[in-house]
């Protein structure tokens, strides 16, 4: 039981990393916003699922201990897919102006991490704000997602010792993933981003950022959106 334990937080841990490493490499988007964002979002998103389910059903390909390696590759692989979708995304919604890695971190991880994420965005009006922090924050945001995903990841591991149905499974579960991430980046900027909230502070841990955005949104009349993007 312990060493099971032991290596849920190595796992957790070494996800935290991926995320933090994934995150210091923003991507850019060649695109430029479109007349029917809708139509070209479904089309980039479409897009994406199916490289994102190809490479993580071809890293899924391997079976027994060395399956397990291949873990963290196929997450790192499939969220660069989808970081780069969602960079697309706000390109052709016109939204790539405030594009930070909160905003990143909420539109790849809501559907799968949502408790841990749910009070990065607000509602400002009829637009939404993503609230922004230090580098220790953002440290402290990768620690819950992480704890989250690799979880999830756990169980996803179990596919690994089960001969190419596996690797279907696997690629199945990343098209799905890429849909939901599409999903709410395309709520998130057909609504509209606003200026980003100075919304963390340092050491945030379960709500110790939400005091000082809690405050500005009391004054501003801001409505908590974090959940419901």
């Amino acid at each position: 039981m312990n060493k099971m334990a032991a290596e849920a937080d190595s796992l957790a841990q070494r996800v935290v990393e991926v995320i933090v490493g994934a995150m210091a490499r923003m991507p850019t988007s060649a695109l430029v916003p479109s007349g029917d964002p809708g139509e070209a979002g479904r089309v980039i998103a479409q897009r994406a699922a199916l490289k994102a389910a190809a490479a993580a059903g071809v890293l899924g390909l391997p079976v027994g201990p060395l399956g397990w390696l291949t873990i963290l590759p196929e997450m790192a692989k499939v969220w660069q897919i989808q970081a780069q979708m969602v960079s697309d995304l706000a390109a052709v919604y016109g939204q790539s102006a405030h594009g930070s890695r909160e905003q990143m971190v909420y539109c790849l991880f809501r559907h799968g991490a949502a408790a841990a994420v749910r009070d990065l965005v607000v509602r400002v009006g009829e637009r939404y704000a993503v609230k922004q922090g230090s580098r220790q924050a953002f440290q402290a945001l990768a620690k819950r997602v992480g704890i989250a995903v690799s979880q999830r990841a756990l169980g996803k591991g179990l596919a690994r010792w089960v001969p190419v149905l596996g690797a279907v499974g696997v690629a199945g579960y990343a098209y799905f993933d890429t849909v939901q991430v599409a999903r709410t980046a395309m709520e998130l900027f057909a609504r509209g981003v606003a200026e980003p909230l100075e919304g963390a502070e340092e050491g945030d841990g379960e709500g110790d950022g939400e005091g000082k955005a809690g405050a500005e949104g009391s004054v501003f009349g801001f409505e908590s959106g974090g959940g419901g993007a």
